[in-house]
């Protein structure tokens, strides 16, 4: 057994058996460096005893680490991945009922009902709003990849497919037109390869695969630009 002293506040504290000093914290909570002696012969009878923080276990350190990256993936993916859930689903729902009310005001008329038929398909898919200035060009190159690379450069899919949600201010339209990117060009892929019978699974693989892409791409625009 031995003591720590704190010159500074003029305490100390009698180690327990098993306790080593390697057990404390170097400091005191006064920010003075704490000191080990065998005695106290050098301290102060004035001086009080006290008690000093020990360092945390390993037990306790992983457990604080485990909970800090909780309270991150709670705070800066789950939350608003549920956000942006509920904004896209309103908004979805906003549009339905707008083309909804759009198609009744004209049901009286068969040119009317056919306008606004076409009118609410036309707005729920919103093709006006489709970059093919992005769209095109990262189409031919993960086309190519897919068609004559079936190593590593594979990856470089998913970040063309994100860099086109990053690449547009609304994540709605971010992940629509990684949607078509995606469809098309795993569509041409798999007809350059010859993957004939995996058509339509790998057309569907695609549409899959932009639309998460898009999703974090556009998540990733808003949250941080």
């Amino acid at each position: 057994m031995g003591y720590l002293i704190c010159s500074k506040c003029r305490v100390y504290y009698q180690m327990e058996s098993g306790e080593s000093k390697k057990d404390f914290t170097s400091n005191c909570d006064c920010g003075s460096k704490l000191r080990y002696v065998e005695n106290l012969d050098i301290v102060d009878p004035s001086w009080k005893q006290s008690t000093f923080r020990k360092k945390p276990t390993i037990k306790e350190v992983l457990r604080n680490k485990v909970q800090s990256i909780s309270y991150g993936i709670k705070d800066n993916i789950i939350s608003p991945l549920i956000e942006f859930w509920h904004n896209l689903r309103n908004k979805f729902q906003n549009t339905k009922n707008r083309n909804y009310q759009n198609w009744n005001n004209h049901y009286n008329s068969p040119y009317g009902m056919q306008n606004g038929l076409i009118n609410s398909i036309l707005s729920e898919f919103n093709f006006n709003n489709i970059q093919w200035i992005i769209i095109i060009p990262v189409v031919m190159v993960i086309t190519l990849i897919l068609a004559n690379t079936h190593g590593i450069l594979t990856l470089l899919i998913f970040l063309l497919l994100a860099a086109v949600g990053f690449l547009t201010k609304d994540p709605v339209i971010g992940a629509k037109n990684a949607i078509i990117t995606g469809a098309i060009s795993f569509f041409l892929g798999s007809l350059l390869s010859g993957s004939f019978l995996l058509l339509i699974p790998l057309t569907i693989l695609g549409t899959i695969n932009g639309a998460v892409c898009g999703f974090i791409g556009g998540y990733i625009q808003t949250r941080y630009n």
